[in-house]
């Protein structure tokens, strides 16, 4: 895969989004809070990661000696390396949030009021702030104290029960699924608190957001299906216990393709296309409910089919026969696919240990207003100077701050 395959984009300094004046302090650590501060940042607001000392852990997640998780969720924010164990950085934190609009948290609860951060106190100093809490478990409940990272949360929820295989143990996902959940709620959280700022007189207020909660939202009915039924939803490995067939099906080249035909009449042109439209009226297969309650055998009909097939062909001949395929792709495969390319779902921007650092673009898409990558994710504490000197440190204090340890110096 060559760099050149995808549209090349340069980092946009000038450009202004809709959240252009919008000032979040970010004190998150890890996933939730940078997946949600990356997307306001995308879309104009000055997202200022006030990191520790030695860097947000994100930092830390390298592949072959590089940061990538940090350069993708990092982009449009600026860096501000305090140590908040000691009282003068919070003091500092303190300085900025008159001007700041949004603070965003991922401490366990109950450890910003131990710096000196109380909510109540920091709304004192600003009433129109927008306070985002990130925990596990939420800031009350007998768990709250627990340790709350992902994995954990996606085994509690629910979630874990129901993926996979029933003839082997719950599959946890292979990535930071709650994380990236609850960012995502957050971000839309906070627009919606700002909202009642900005636009309805209100005043700022605290949002306490747990992983557990978004998700488990959705997970859809499982809690009134086992109310109804006494049954808990079983794991069904790729296939669906609303509609049949759906499931992913092996190729002859060994790769997969997924597919679905989930209303009736999707069905119908599937059987059609494999030539066994006697399958319309089987009264194993006639509706849904006798496809569900018979999707090992309709499965094994359908994947006989596929399988004598590559996946390339595969898509191509349900395609012409207008019925729902999409392969199952590799991250090489996206790498070159021309819709992804096409669409910029993904694109190169510059870099200086990748040369060329492929992303995924702004999402979602506004028309008039769209987002955009103004710059890249920043050093560590390259803003220390420019935020610092806003509340009044000059470069005497700054020495000072850095000799005594509660800034890091590095920029």
């Amino acid at each position: 895969m060559t760099a050149s395959k995808l549209h090349q984009r340069d980092y946009r300094p000038e450009s202004r989004g809709t959240l252009d004046g919008v000032r979040v302090l970010d004190l998150s650590r890890l996933f939730a809070g940078n997946v949600l501060t990356q997307m306001l940042g995308d879309f104009g607001a000055e997202v200022i990661k006030v990191e520790p000392t030695e860097g947000d852990t994100l930092r830390a997640w390298k592949t072959d000696g590089i940061s990538t998780h940090w350069k993708i969720y990092a982009r449009n924010k600026k860096s501000l390396c305090l140590d908040l164990r000691n009282p003068r950085a919070s003091e500092i934190v303190k300085a900025l949030v008159p001007s700041a609009d949004m603070l965003i948290e991922s401490f366990r609860p109950g450890v910003i009021e131990k710096m000196g951060l109380a909510p109540d106190a920091l709304l004192e100093i600003n009433p129109k702030l927008v306070i985002m809490r990130i925990s596990g478990w939420g800031q009350d409940g007998p768990y709250s104290q627990r340790p709350g990272f992902g994995t954990v949360i996606e085994g509690i929820s629910g979630f874990a029960a129901i993926n996979g295989f029933a003839d082997r143990e719950p599959v946890l996902p292979p990535m930071y699924l709650a994380d990236a959940i609850a960012g995502l709620y957050g971000a839309s959280a906070a627009m919606i608190a700002l909202r009642e700022v900005e636009m309805n007189g209100g005043y700022g207020q605290v949002i306490d957001l747990p992983l557990l909660d978004p998700l488990f939202s959705i997970l859809g009915p499982q809690s009134a299906n086992y109310r109804l039924t006494g049954r808990v939803k079983p794991r069904t490995g790729s296939r669906s216990t609303n509609s049949a067939p759906r499931n992913a099906y092996r190729c002859k080249d060994g790769r997969y393709v997924s597919l679905s035909a989930s209303i009736q009449k999707m069905a119908e042109r599937l059987f059609r296309a494999i030539d066994r439209a006697d399958l319309i009226d089987d009264p194993r297969f006639r509706t849904n409910a006798d496809r569900v309650r018979n999707a090992e055998e309709l499965d094994a009909i359908i994947g006989a089919f596929i399988a004598g097939r590559t996946q390339s062909e595969n898509v191509a001949f349900f395609e012409a026969a207008e019925v729902t395929i999409g392969p199952i792709y590799d991250t090489s495969q996206i790498l070159e696919d021309p819709h992804f390319i096409e669409r910029e779902v993904i694109a190169d921007y510059p870099d200086l240990d990748m040369r060329t650092l492929p992303m995924h673009h702004v999402v979602p898409r506004l028309r008039g207003t769209p987002g955009s990558v103004r710059t890249p994710a920043p050093r560590l504490g390259e803003h220390n100077r420019e935020l610092l000197a806003q509340i009044g440190i000059d470069d005497a204090d700054y020495a000072d701050l850095v000799a005594s340890g509660i800034v890091n110096g590095e920029a």
